[in-house]
This record gives structure tokens, sequence and C-alpha cells, in this order.
């Protein structure tokens, strides 16, 4: 019987995550066994089950030696780094309602790390079981710090410098450092006394060692109503935090030079194509907003939706929401840059193709990308078939031809270069994809210079 502890599991001396029968369970050690029945007794962890802010979970066995549980099972996990500027938010806000309600029931977060939640069923969810501790009198919240560097911190670099910021945390796995923080953030933060107090204060506290300092002039001793104050305050501020950037593919289909026809047949033809293979599982790379995934007539479990572009992952996030499409999982991916392996031994966070071919998806979408990949990033056609077969056991790739407006407009960025790219043709996209695929079906899109193809790994 498979039980690998997970690589990222090591950290807590409470117990341990591991895998067993391709299932992820875990291991409470008897050091926790008081905060744990306290919390299962007292009713507490019912309480956040019920209201999907805590991974459900249940017993397998109990002894004296440890206990074993088994939560509810996530299909993917995506990583901070990978989350738009609204998803961030929302679990920067989970977190504070969390330690809200834990001050209130006689507990306390002991860590706020950011990669204690993923998004799971549309919404973002707390994943660490073992991260509540008993709250004590008069002391301070002990993850205050780590909430700054992991979530306030990110979120106002995201503020002031673009979203682009939130991808610093895989650089900073254990949080953005105060100093760098601070020197990042405009001056006129430093007049701001929510900002000074949580950023450019805590930051002079910590050079002098000091890293029990709440915001407050008798750092070592805090009640727990200024605790609470500290952390509406905190929600309030977040709660508030906008974006001040726009971009070219957040209303991506209000300007594409499909006519309305074309765009239909499309979306019907990928919803008859998925449609047959009846997957559970699918994911679309370079999805925009999840516009055709959402066409898709089919009932799927889970279809991750991807996109390079944070205001178009953050209207798809927010859209999941409107329209309860929980099994959609929108994240923030560079398909030319797609997120690495890192932390200790780079195994501690797994990267993108790893979680991807683990999920070995039903079906693969990859609509007006192929031309972005191949001319923007000098990606050829066989290095992006190579990509496509890692993970897809089905692939549905549109083609946009040399006549695409799109394509041209892209060749003639290319200046003195753009006869090199004479190989970005219909045939030998052709000949590099049927050394990986074959072929089911090639339809070409009416009114358009753009060809569909469903395509099955060899």
């Amino acid at each position: 019987m498979e039980n690998t502890r997970h690589s990222s599991s090591f950290r807590d001396p409470s117990g341990y995550v591991y895998m067993e029968n391709n299932l992820v369970k875990r291991v409470i050690y008897p050091i926790y066994f008081k905060q744990y029945f306290a919390l299962n007794d007292s009713g507490f962890f019912d309480k956040l089950f019920k209201n999907k802010l805590l991974i459900p979970h249940h017993e397998l066995e109990k002894s004296t030696s440890d206990v074993r549980i088994q939560p509810e099972q996530i299909p993917f996990i995506t990583y901070p780094y990978e989350w738009s500027f609204k998803q961030y938010k929302e679990a920067a806000l989970l977190t504070l309602k969390i330690q809200k309600y834990s001050l209130e029931h006689g507990f306390s977060l002991k860590d706020a790390s950011a990669f204690n939640i993923t998004f799971h069923k549309g919404q973002a969810i707390f994943i660490d079981t073992l991260s509540f501790d008993f709250y004590t009198d008069n002391e301070p919240w002990r993850a205050y710090k780590q909430f700054i560097t992991h979530f306030l911190g990110p979120l106002l670099l995201a503020k002031y410098h673009g979203a682009q910021s939130l991808k610093l945390m895989a650089n900073f796995i254990d949080g953005i450092p105060m100093k760098m923080l601070a020197s990042m953030l405009p001056f006129k933060t430093k007049l701001n006394p929510f900002l000074y107090s949580n950023i450019h204060l805590l930051t002079k506290f910590e050079d002098k060692h000091n890293e029990d300092y709440q915001g407050t002039e008798s750092p070592k001793k805090l009640s727990k109503k200024a605790q609470l104050n500290i952390i509406t305050s905190l929600y309030d501020f977040i709660k508030n935090l906008k974006l001040r950037e726009h971009s070219e593919w957040g209303n991506y289909y209000d300007k594409t030079n499909y006519a309305k026809d074309a765009f239909h047949f499309k979306a019907e033809l990928i919803s008859s194509w998925v449609s047959k293979l009846k997957p559970k599982t699918l994911i679309d790379i370079g999805g925009n907003d999840g516009t055709f995934v959402r066409r898709i007539q089919y009932k799927l479990e889970s279809a991750i939706v991807c996109d390079v572009d944070n205001n178009a992952v953050d209207y798809n996030f927010k859209t999941v929401k409107t329209n309860k499409d929980y099994h959609i999982i929108p994240m923030v991916l560079d398909v030319l840059n797609p997120s690495a392996s890192i932390g200790f031994n780079n195994t501690e966070r797994k990267s993108f193709l790893k979680r991807i071919q683990h999920l070995s998806p039903d079906v693969t979408l990859a609509l007006a990308l192929i031309h972005h990949i191949t001319l923007s990033g000098n990606v050829t056609f066989n290095m992006s078939a190579n990509f496509f077969a890692s993970f897809s056991n089905h692939l549905i790739i549109e083609f946009p031809n040399r006549e695409d407006s799109w394509v041209q407009r892209l060749l003639n960025t290319k200046g003195e270069f753009k006869s090199h790219f004479n190989f970005y043709t219909e045939e030998n996209f052709e000949l590099a994809y049927l050394q990986r695929f074959t072929i089911i079906e090639k339809v070409s899109i009416p009114n358009t210079k753009r060809t569909m193809y469903f395509l099955k790994l060899k």
C-alpha cells in the first residue's frame, strides 16, 4: 500500500500530509492532540466546514500514537503566484475571517501563510487543519507579521506596481521581506496611518529584532479586543483595495475579429467535440475569461481556465461566482513561462506541468493561442506539440493561418526577421503535431482564416 509523505509537509511538528492510493491524508501527532480534540469536540471544525471556510475532513483511525484524517479531495491545487488580484484578496479576507472567528471562540491561527489556501468549488478554502492553537490572554497574534508579508504586502505591491507583483511570491515562499516591501512602496504610504503602522513601523521594529510588534505602543501584550480591532482594520482596508491597470485581453471577445456567426460556430463545434468524449476534466490554456468553456453543453467535473492576463482571470473569477460555475478553476498562467517547482529541494511546491500531468485532463483546449506562442515566443511547432502531448489525452486546437489579421499583425512586428517565420503554415503545423497526435477531425471556421483540429494523443 502506497504511503508517501507529501514533499511540502515538513514544517509543522504537529503532523504531516501523506499520499495513500492517490488520496491526500493527514497524520496528527500526540503533541497536537489537545488542540485537535478541543477543536473537534467544541464544534469549531464543524462550524468552519458548514460555512465553507475550512476543507472538511473525516477521521480514518485514532490511537494513542496518532490520529489519521482524510480531507475532501481537491482535484487541482493553485498557488498564490497563480492567483489574480481578486482571488488574492479573497484569500486574504478568508484568513482574517478565520482568525476573527478563532479569537471569538478561544483559538488563534498559529500561522497565516498564503499557501494554507487554495481555490475549490468557486471560492478560497483554508486547507491546513493543524494551523489552529489555543488563544492566550493578552498574547499578540503570532502570525501577524506573516500575514503582512504573505497578504497585505503583495496586495499593496499589486496596487502600486501592477498585478504582476503577485508573482514575487514564487521567489519569496516565506513572504516578501519587510524591508524590501517597505522600500518598494511610494513615500506617500508613510503618511497613511494604517500603512505606516502595519508596514513602515513594523519594518523598523523588525530591524530591532522585535517580531512581536502589533502596531501598538505595547508590543508584547495585546488584549483580545485590541487584536480584533486590528483584524477588522486589516479586513476593511484589504476589502477596499483596487487595481489601477487595464489590459488588452480583459475585454478580448468584445473586439475579436470573429463575426457573430463564426463565433457561435466555433463554440458549438467545441461543445460537440467535448460532449463526444464525455470527459470529467478539462484545461483551457489561454482561455481568457472562460467564455468557450461556459458554452460547453456537457457537464464537466472540473475545468481549469488559464490566462496570462490578470484582468481576464479576475473577470472569469467574478463570473464563476455570479453564474455559480463552481466547476471552473481560474488561474494566472504564462504558457511561455509556466510556474516552476520551488521550495526546499525544488519539491515543496510542484511545477504547473507536474500538477497538470498528475491531473491528466481528459481534454485540453488551446484556442487562439498557437500564433501567439509561435510568433511572439519563437516556440516551434514541434516544441508546442511536445508541450501539449506531455499532459493532453485529447487536444482541441485552433490554427489561424498566415492571412489571419492577428497573424499578420504579429508577423509585421518581426521586421527584417519576418522571413524566418515562413515556416508558419498549416502544412508544417500538421507535420509537427502528427508526430504526437492523430487527427480525429479538422474543420474550417466559416468566414475566417482559421481551422479547428480535434486531436488524440498517439
